[in-house]
This record gives C-alpha cells, sequence and structure tokens, in this order.
C-alpha cells in the first residue's frame, strides 16, 4: 500500500455568516475557485496531472448546487478533463474529502488529488434544501419516535450530561479567542491564510486576508451576559437535566469560507519533485448516538489510535473541532489531554465554521502548529450531525 502524503493546506480567512460579512456577497464558487487556485500556485502542480477533486459541502443547495465542486475547478481554470466531485458529512465534509483522496492514493487508484471544501452560510443558509420537507421519513421515525433534536439542544444535552458549567463553557470560549488573537499577532497564519478576491455590496472587490470572527479582549464576563440561544420551554418534560448554558458566545459562528489540500502519493512527489508537509498516519469514521449526535468524537479517536498502534501519550498537538465548547471540553475530560496541547492556536469559536470547509482549515491549522512547534504527531476530530466524527491522524516530515 502506497503512503498518501499531504504536500500543502491553505485556506480562506473566515468571513461572518450574515449580511455585511466579508465574503456575503461572493459566490462560493468563486470563493472555492480562488482557494484552489493558490493551493496550486503554492506547490507549483501542473493542473493537467491532477487525477481527481473531492470537495466538501454540507448545505448543497441554491449556489453550492449542482456539484459546486466541479464549478469551482472550472472556474478557477483547471483542464476540463480533470474531474470533481461533492461530498456531504456534515460538518466532516472536507475532512472526509481529505480521506477519500488519501485512499485513493493509497490504493493506487490516483496519484494526484486535491481535497478541498467550502460553505457559503450567509448565501446558502442552513436547512434551505430540505427547510419544508421530512428528512427522515417514517421508518426512521419507527426506530426514532420521539424524533431527533437540532444540534443546539444535542450541545445542551452533552453539557448537562458530561457536568459542564456555564463558566467551563464560557471560560473555554473566551480562551478560544485569545488564542487566535495571540496567533494572528503572532503571524502564525498568514502561511495558511490566502488572500481571497471579494465581492462587496456595490460590486467593489477587495481582499480579504484576516478572520471576521475572532474577537480579541472577550472576556469571561461578557460571555456571561448571553442568554441561551436555544431555549425550549416544550423540551423541558422530555430532558429534565438540561441546563440551557447553550449561547452564541459559546458556540461556533455561522461563517463563510474555503479550504484546499494537496495530497500525493510516494511516486509522484518524486516525479514531480512536491515537498510533502506530512503524511497521513491514520483515518477512522464512526458513528454514534444521533441524538446527542456531538460525542462520535471519542470514539472516533479510539479508533484511529488503535488503528495506527498508538495511544494518546503518542500525540503531540491535537484539534477538536469547537462547534460547541462542550465537544473538545468532553473530549477532553476523556482522554485527559493538557490544555497546552489542546486547539493551541483557538478553534472554531473563534476562528470560524464554515462547515463543508472546515476540515482542511483545521488540518492547514494543525500542520502549521506542529511545524511552528517542532512536534511530530498530531489528530484532528470533527463530531458531525446525525451522529458521526472522523478522525485524521498526520506525521510532520
Amino acid at each position: 500500500m502506497d503512503e498518501a502524503f499531504i504536500i500543502d493546506a491553505v485556506r480562506s480567512a473566515s468571513g461572518r455568516g450574515k449580511v455585511g460579512g466579508a465574503f456575503a456577497c461572493t459566490h462560493p464558487v468563486d470563493l472555492l475557485a480562488q482557494v484552489v487556485s493558490s493551493l496550486i500556485r503554492r506547490t507549483g502542480i501542473d493542473p493537467v496531472g491532477v487525477d481527481d477533486v473531492i470537495g466538501g459541502c454540507v448545505t448543497q443547495a441554491g449556489e453550492q448546487a449542482m456539484n459546486v465542486t466541479r464549478q469551482a475547478i472550472l472556474a478557477a481554470g483547471l483542464p476540463e478533463r480533470v474531474p470533481a466531485t461533492t461530498v456531504d458529512r456534515q460538518c466532516g465534509s472536507s475532512q472526509q474529502a481529505v480521506h477519500f483522496a488519501a485512499q485513493a492514493v493509497r490504493s493506487g487508484a490516483c496519484d494526484v488529488v486535491i481535497a478541498c471544501g467550502v460553505e457559503s452560510m450567509s448565501r446558502a443558509r442552513m436547512w434551505t434544501n430540505w427547510l419544508d420537507r421530512d428528512p427522515y421519513g417514517p421508518a426512521f421515525a419507527r426506530r426514532y419516535p420521539g424524533g431527533l433534536v437540532p444540534q443546539g439542544i444535542a450541545a445542551e444535552l452533552v453539557a448537562s450530561r458530561g457536568g459542564l458549567t456555564r463558566k467551563d463553557l464560557d471560560a473555554f470560549a473566551a480562551q478560544s479567542h485569545e488564542r487566535a488573537a495571540r496567533a494572528w499577532g503572532s503571524g502564525w497564519f498568514d502561511a495558511e491564510v490566502v488572500p481571497v478576491e471579494a465581492t462587496a455590496a456595490d460590486g467593489r472587490t477587495r481582499t480579504v486576508r484576516a478572520d471576521e470572527t475572532v474577537r480579541a479582549g472577550t472576556s469571561v464576563a461578557q460571555l456571561a451576559g448571553l442568554r441561551p440561544a436555544f431555549h425550549d420551554e416544550s423540551l423541558g418534560g422530555r430532558f429534565p437535566e438540561i441546563r440551557w448554558q447553550i449561547t452564541a458566545g459559546n458556540s461556533s459562528p455561522l461563517t463563510d469560507g474555503a479550504a484546499a489540500a494537496l495530497i500525493a502519493s510516494e511516486s509522484a512527489t518524486r516525479r514531480l519533485y512536491l515537498e510533502p508537509r506530512a503524511r497521513v498516519a491514520g483515518m477512522s469514521v464512526v458513528g454514534d448516538d444521533p441524538l446527542t449526535m456531538l460525542t462520535a468524537v471519542l470514539p472516533a479517536t479510539e479508533m484511529v489510535l488503535a488503528r495506527a498502534g498508538m495511544t494518546v501519550g503518542d500525540v503531540d498537538l491535537f484539534e477538536i473541532n469547537e462547534a460547541f465548547a462542550c465537544v473538545p471540553l468532553v473530549w477532553q475530560r476523556e482522554f485527559s489531554v493538557p490544555d497546552e496541547r489542546l486547539n493551541m492556536a483557538g478553534g472554531a469559536i473563534a476562528l470560524g465554521h464554515p462547515l463543508g470547509a472546515s476540515g482542511i482549515r483545521i488540518l492547514a491549522t494543525l500542520l502549521g502548529n506542529l511545524e511552528r512547534t517542532g512536534s511530530r504527531v498530531g489528530l484532528q476530530t470533527m463530531c458531525e450531525a446525525g451522529g458521526m466524527a472522523n478522525a485524521l491522524l498526520v506525521e510532520r516530515l
């Protein structure tokens, strides 16, 4: 089995996913196309030699419909012969794209694959692809007669059942902003964030180079003043344990963004004179309880470590997606990982969570953190709607 090497990973800045956000007037095809173009320029790869492009996107409706990845690579000027597909593993979609790319390389089916992802949460709002329809059906309802709940309610359940307090959640969120602000101030993100020309409401363009979602100086006291975002009295009888602690401040914000990574085989790296930054050391994907839906990061971590013959102690740095503060906190308590090894440059609460792009956004940050600290092994994992999670182990070269 061939090795799969990560040649590079880049991302756009994170734009606020609402009216007035940096990318609110930029078509998601153009957003992803620019990031893919930057990846190709940075790596020097001849796009004629790309075997496949696999992109992640969650809301595949409206401007993100009809295989948004294919439209984006054509907009980026790649040859028409290069194919592309779009996958949906919910929040882990672009991480799944990396997994599929690595699997294609390892199997010998491909030599050079671009994995990427995009989400314009301002232009393709969540749930617009099924807002007036039932996405579950009667057979599903018979298995889960109480029905599932929105992710915010799932986060409330995870926080309450995990024994987390509002202060725990807000303190973690404040730390995320502090770390992200420090990382930007220290130039940590300069290499991973590529400039994107964004269109404004008046038709003019400007270059976006920095995350809009980081709020330097965020304090626990400020966050404590926010109201619970998902409070629903009708659920009190069904879930009496909920304490209504999840707010906009300890959750990830709506975000627009794109990211891309180049994955290649060992023979391709030699033939094309590519310099890998890391190799894929292990992958896993698991399902878990679809009601709480955010806890699959625990078995996914266990599985990827077991497959690689490693323990938590063998991993230097971890990136656990901050969809809600309760997710990395529950994960951290389970695996007893010190604060300094977890999300050292902040996470999605500060850096944003453009759903279909977040997996590669995290990968770009993880690679940079490994290189800056001289560390060797990194692990990233993401919770996903429906009760799933991907986990990825990388070894810096």
